[in-house]
């Protein structure tokens, strides 16, 4: 399949990068890199979004197993506020991809990314419109961005109550609008973001 989409060489060794965290209202943005040797089973894979939790957390245990190399990293909202959403992810897929390539003595020649934008990364990249639905690399990268995200999300629901940050995840739901309104702000949510919306705006939330 690779050959035929992407003009490299078929031995090359792929890493696959994808976040998790850019439409929510508040936590990090949270990114994978994930090198896969040539005999992984990929039917464990699928885009995150469509796995149940468990066959998520079971990817997950198996491609931490057998990956040749993975990474994981955040950016905090305040970064995000800072550079804006769309930066702070890319910054997310670079710095997962930089720890990736520490650590493991195989280094990657070509980094598929989720998405149309590319990290600023020192080897060649290459960007797959829903490629988390098309690479296993990336696949794999979704499942280890989006399962630590959730826990984040998790221990936030712990220390911020009244949110339900871990049901929503911090995404713009109707229960989380109101969780602000009642509640007020916390520390983890985007400034950036569109916290407050008017009434007549509602019927748009799910």
């Amino acid at each position: 399949m690779l050959g035929e989409l992407f003009d490299f060489d078929r031995e090359a060794v792929i890493c696959g990068t994808d976040e998790a965290g850019r439409g929510p209202l508040a936590g990090p943005v949270v990114a994978a890199a994930v090198i896969l040797p040539p005999d992984f089973d990929t039917s464990i894979l699928g885009d995150s979004k469509a796995l149940s939790k468990k066959r998520r957390e079971e990817a997950e245990r198996i491609i931490k197993e057998k990956a040749l190399s993975y990474s994981v990293k955040r950016v905090e909202s305040n970064e995000i506020d800072r550079i804006n959403i769309l930066q702070a992810s890319l910054l997310a897929m670079a710095r997962a991809f930089l720890e990736a390539q520490e650590r493991s003595s195989i280094k990657a020649d070509i980094l598929l990314c989720d998405g149309n934008k590319i990290p600023d990364v020192p080897i060649p990249a290459e960007a797959i419109v829903k490629g988390d639905s098309k690479i296993p690399e990336i696949m794999a990268a979704s499942i280890l961005a989006k399962n630590e995200r959730d826990r984040i999300m998790e221990d936030y629901a712990k220390l911020y109550p009244g949110y339900g940050f871990e049901k929503h995840m911090g995404y713009p739901t109707k229960a989380h609008y109101s969780a602000i309104e009642r509640l007020g702000i916390t520390p983890i949510h985007r400034l950036s973001f569109k916290l407050f919306r008017k009434k007549e705006d509602s019927k748009e939330l799910f």
